[in-house]
């Protein structure tokens, strides 16, 4: 299987990441369609996964402040290491650009996963979108 991330502009590239993201974050979580799609996109650097077809089946994004969200894989693809490729992606960028913190909000059940990637849990468990999430930092 091959997969490839690109880094996109979300006017490029805005109706494949709604549709990944409607499919994980609205169907899949419950998410409200309102909270998940917010003003913050156009001003963010979106990374787009497709697979050796063309096909979108994962997206990250890397908002000004330094906060990596909106990681979402499709069903069919997790598990084969596309998460981990779109997270590194986001923090290869962050890096490059000379970002000095590097956060995002995790879903409790992938604390596990970001952990493995040198994010580390920071404060306490809150609610957003009616899912427990914790804050998690990056450490180099």
């Amino acid at each position: 299987m091959s997969i490839e991330i690109s880094k996109v502009d979300w006017a490029d590239a805005e109706t494949q990441l709604m549709a990944i993201r409607r499919e994980v974050f609205i169907d899949e979580q419950g998410v409200p369609e309102q909270e998940e799609f917010d003003p913050k996109d156009p001003q963010c650097v979106h990374f787009l996964a497709t697979n050796e077809t063309g096909k979108a089946v994962g997206t990250s994004r890397l908002l000004p402040g330094g906060q990596i969200g909106r990681m979402a894989v499709l069903q069919s693809e997790r598990g084969t290491g596309l998460g981990a490729k779109l997270l590194l992606a986001a923090v290869e960028y962050a890096l490059e650009k000379g970002y000095t913190d590097i956060f995002l909000h995790a879903q409790t059940q992938a604390i596990g996963f970001y952990a493995r990637y040198g994010f580390v849990a920071e404060g306490p468990e809150f609610m957003d979108a009616g899912i427990p999430h914790r804050n998690m930092v990056y450490q180099r």
